[in-house]
C-alpha cells in the first residue's frame, strides 16, 4: 500500500499530512513542503494543483528538504501515486513533433540523450512499455516529466515548454 508524508518544516518538523491516494490539490492540508517521507509506493510530486507544473518523482525514502527531490521551491500542491510496475520497458524518441523526423528506440537508460541520439531536443516520443522520466540535463539531473505508456506527441503533452532533455531512466523498483 502507497503512503506519502507531506511535512512543512525541514528534517519531518511542523505539521504534517499523511496520502495514500492521489490528491489534485494539497493546499487544504498544508502551506508549504519542506520535507518528504515516502513509506510506501511511487508518487509524482508536483508544484501546482490538478497535476501540473514542476514534477518531482519520488520513491521509497526520505527527503528532508527540498533539494533531496531536485526542487525548484517548498511547493507540493498535487501528488499522484503510480503503480509498481516489473515489465519490460519500450520507448521510442522522435526529433520532431508529431512523432517524425529521426526516431530512436530504447530498452534502458540514457544518461546522456546527445550521445546517444545525436539530437539535443526529444520533440516527441511514444512509451510502448513502462514508466520513464526525463530529465532536463544529462545524468538525470535538472527538471523531471513523469511518463506514463502513450503517445506524447509534442513536448508540452509531457508539461514541457522546452524540449532539451538532457537523460532519460526507466522507473523501476531497484531505483526506488
Amino acid at each position: 500500500m502507497g503512503k506519502i508524508v507531506f511535512y512543512e518544516g525541514r528534517n519531518f518538523q511542523g505539521r504534517s499530512y499523511e496520502c495514500s491516494s492521489d490528491c489534485s490539490d494539497t493546499y487544504n492540508y498544508f502551506n508549504c513542503c519542506n520535507s518528504i517521507r515516502v513509506m510506501g509506493g511511487h508518487w509524482v510530486g508536483y508544484e501546482k494543483p490538478n497535476f501540473m507544473g514542476y514534477q518531482y518523482v519520488l520513491g521509497r525514502g526520505e527527503y528532508p528538504d527540498y533539494h533531496h527531490w531536485m526542487g525548484f521551491n517548498n511547493c507540493i500542491r498535487s501528488c499522484q501515486m503510480f503503480p509498481p510496475y516489473r515489465g519490460a520497458y519500450r520507448m521510442r524518441i522522435y526529433n520532431r513533433p508529431e512523432m517524425y523526423g529521426h526516431m530512436m528506440e530504447f530498452t534502458d537508460d540514457c544518461p546522456n540523450v546527445y550521445d546517444r541520439f545525436g539530437y539535443h531536443g526529444i520533440y516527441s516520443c511514444n512509451c510502448m512499455e513502462g514508466f520513464w522520466t526525463f530529465y532536463e540535463h544529462p545524468n538525470y539531473r535538472g527538471r523531471q516529466y513523469f511518463l506514463r505508456p502513450g503517445e506524447y506527441r509534442a513536448c508540452s503533452d509531457w508539461g514541457c515548454m522546452n524540449p532539451m532533455i538532457g537523460s532519460f531512466r526507466r522507473m523501476r523498483s531497484s531505483f526506488m
